[in-house]
C-alpha cells in the first residue's frame, strides 16, 4: 500500500489545523497546504483546491481522473517523477527538470497543470531549447525523406518532372535506377582520376610530328567520355536544382564545374589554331587549367557520406583551427625572428632575413625539418630545440576539440538518421490505424513538428517512451 506523505517543505508544527489537500499522483500520495496552493491560483491544484464541496462530484472530476470523497483524495494519472519537479514551482517559486525527464514531455505536463514555462529555471530552459532544435532537425530529416520517397504531393506538372529529376541525380537512397547512377558516377570520377594520373608516365605517351611528348591518344578517348558524362550529370542536377543560384554557389559544385571547365577551355584554344597554341602565356594556362583536373578528386566527397562528415567537422572546428594557425604564426614569426639574429653573424649562415627564416621555423615547428636550413651556433640550436617542442604543443592543444567535434557530429548524424526512420514508422502506423496516409505532411514542416510532439498512446498520462526515446537518445549523445 501507498503511504500518505507530507511534504517535507510543509512549515509549522504537526499539531497545526491548517487546511491540507491530499493528491494522488500516479499511486504516490503527498500532502499540500491548501495556502501553500493558493500561492499560485491559476494553477490546476489551486483551482482544485477551490473546487471542493459543495460543489458537485462531477465539477471536481473534470479536473482530475478521480476523487474519493469519503477520503477527501484527489487522484492523478501522471507521472510521480515529474510531479516532484513540477511541487517545487509551490515552494521555491520555479522548477528544475530532473536528469532524465524528456523536456517536451515534462512541458506537456507543466501544461496539464497550468504552469506557464516562464517558472521553468533558466538552465532548464536552455536544455529545452536544445531539444526543441533537434526536434526541428528530426523534422527536417523526415520531411526529407517523405519527399525523396513519394515526391512533394504539392508540385504539378514541370515541378513534378523536376522533382523526379533532381531525386535521380541527387539521391541515391530514393530508387533502384538513382542508386545506378550514383554508383556509375563514382566508378567514372576513380577511372578519370586514374587515366589524369596514368597519362603522366612517359612510357605511355606518344610524339608528336615535333618530336614533343602528348598525351596517349586512347587515354584521351577515355578522359573525354568521362568528361562528357560529367558534363551531362551538371547539366541535368542544374536543370533541376530548385534553386539555381544556391546551386551554382555550393562548394561541391563549383568544385564539379571546374573538373569539367578545363577540358572545354583547352579544346577552345585547340580549335582557335596552331599558332595561338605557340604562344608562351596560352601554353602556361593550358597546362594550369591541366592541374585544374585534380579538383575532380573532390567528387568523391558526393557520394561519401565519411568524407562530408569531415568537411562538416573541420566547419564547426573552424574556432579550433583559427587557434591552431594563431598558435603557428606567432611561433613562426618569433623564432624565424630570434634564429636570424642568433645567427647573422656566423659567416656560413644559412638566416639571410627574417622572412626566409620563416620557412626553416615552419617545417621546425611542425616537426617535419627537411634539413635544407639549419642553425650552426649553439644559440641557434637551442632555439630550434625550443621552437620545435613549442610547435608539438601548439599543434597538440587544439587536436583534442577538432577530434570531439568531429566525433559529436558523427554520432549526431547517426542518431538523427536513425529517429527520422523511427518517427517515419511511427507516423505510417498511425495512418494505418486511422485509415488515413501520411504523404500530406511531406511538405509542411509545422504538421510534422505537431506529430512529433504529439502523444502516442491513449490515456490520461502524456508521458510517452515512443516520443523520448529519439530525443533522449540524441541529447544523451550529445552530452
Amino acid at each position: 500500500m501507498w503511504g500518505t506523505h507530507r511534504s517535507r517543505y510543509r512549515s509549522g508544527s504537526g499539531d497545526s489545523e491548517e487546511p491540507e489537500i491530499v493528491v494522488n499522483i500516479g499511486g504516490v500520495k503527498q500532502v499540500f497546504c491548501r495556502d501553500v496552493l493558493n500561492r499560485f491560483p491559476d494553477t490546476r491544484l489551486a483551482e482544485l483546491v477551490n473546487s471542493v464541496p459543495p460543489l458537485p462530484t462531477e465539477d471536481i472530476s473534470s479536473l482530475c481522473d478521480d476523487y474519493d470523497p469519503e477520503k477527501g483524495e484527489f487522484y492523478f494519472d501522471r507521472d510521480p517523477d515529474a510531479f516532484k519537479c513540477v511541487s517545487e514551482l509551490y515552494y521555491y517559486g520555479e522548477i528544475h527538470m530532473k536528469r532524465g525527464i524528456c523536456p517536451i514531455c515534462f512541458m506537456k505536463e507543466m501544461d496539464f497543470w497550468k504552469i506557464d514555462s516562464d517558472f521553468l529555471d533558466e538552465c532548464c530552459k536552455s536544455n529545452l531549447r536544445e531539444v526543441e532544435d533537434e526536434l526541428e532537425e528530426i523534422a527536417e530529416k523526415v520531411r526529407t525523406i517523405l519527399v525523396d520517397r513519394e515526391g512533394d504531393p504539392r508540385a504539378m506538372g514541370w515541378q513534378r518532372i523536376q522533382t523526379c529529376l533532381w531525386r535521380l541525380m541527387e539521391k541515391p537512397e530514393s530508387s533502384v535506377p538513382a542508386h545506378i547512377i550514383a554508383i556509375l558516377s563514382f566508378v567514372f570520377i576513380l577511372v578519370s582520376s586514374v587515366v589524369m594520373c596514368v597519362s603522366t608516365i612517359p612510357d605511355l605517351q606518344v610524339e608528336d610530328e615535333e618530336g614533343n611528348l602528348m598525351d596517349n591518344p586512347t587515354l584521351e578517348c577515355i578522359e573525354t567520355v568521362c568528361i562528357g558524362w560529367f558534363t551531362i550529370e551538371y547539366i541535368l542536377r542544374l536543370v533541376s536544382s530548385p534553386n539555381k543560384v544556391k546551386f551554382v554557389l555550393a562548394f561541391m559544385n563549383v568544385v564539379d564545374f571546374m573538373a569539367i571547365m578545363p577540358f572545354f577551355v583547352v579544346l577552345l584554344l585547340t580549335s582557335l589554331g596552331a599558332g595561338v597554341m605557340e604562344l608562351a602565356n596560352v601554353q602556361q594556362a593550358v597546362q594550369a587549367l591541366r592541374i585544374m583536373r585534380i579538383a575532380r578528386i573532390f567528387k568523391l566527397a558526393r557520394h561519401s557520406s565519411g568524407l562530408q562528415t569531415l568537411t562538416n567537422a573541420l566547419k564547426s572546428s573552424l574556432k579550433e583551427l583559427g587557434l591552431l594557425l594563431m598558435y603557428m604564426g606567432v611561433g613562426v614569426f618569433l623564432f624565424s625572428a630570434l634564429g636570424y639574429t642568433m645567427e647573422q653573424n656566423h659567416p656560413e649562415t644559412l638566416f639571410t632575413s627574417i622572412p626566409q627564416s620563416f620557412w626553416w621555423a615552419v617545417i621546425t615547428m611542425t616537426t617535419v625539418g627537411y634539413g635544407d636550413v639549419y642553425p650552426k651556433t649553439t644559440l641557434g640550436r637551442c632555439n630550434a630545440a625550443i621552437s620545435f617542442l613549442c610547435g608539438v604543443i601548439a599543434i597538440a592543444l587544439p587536436i583534442h576539440p577538432i577530434i570531439n567535434n568531429f566525433v559529436l557530429f558523427y554520432n549526431k548524424q547517426q542518431v538523427l538518421e536513425t529517429a527520422a526512420k523511427h518517427e517515419i514508422e511511427l507516423m505510417a502506423l498511425r495512418s494505418d490505424q486511422d485509415g488515413t496516409t501520411h504523404k500530406h505532411v511531406c511538405g509542411d514542416r509545422n504538421t510534422l513538428m505537431a506529430l512529433l510532439k504529439s502523444p502516442r498512446r491513449g490515456g490520461g498520462s502524456t508521458r510517452d517512451p515512443n516520443t523520448s526515446d529519439s530525443l533522449e537518445s540524441t541529447t544523451k549523445t550529445k552530452h
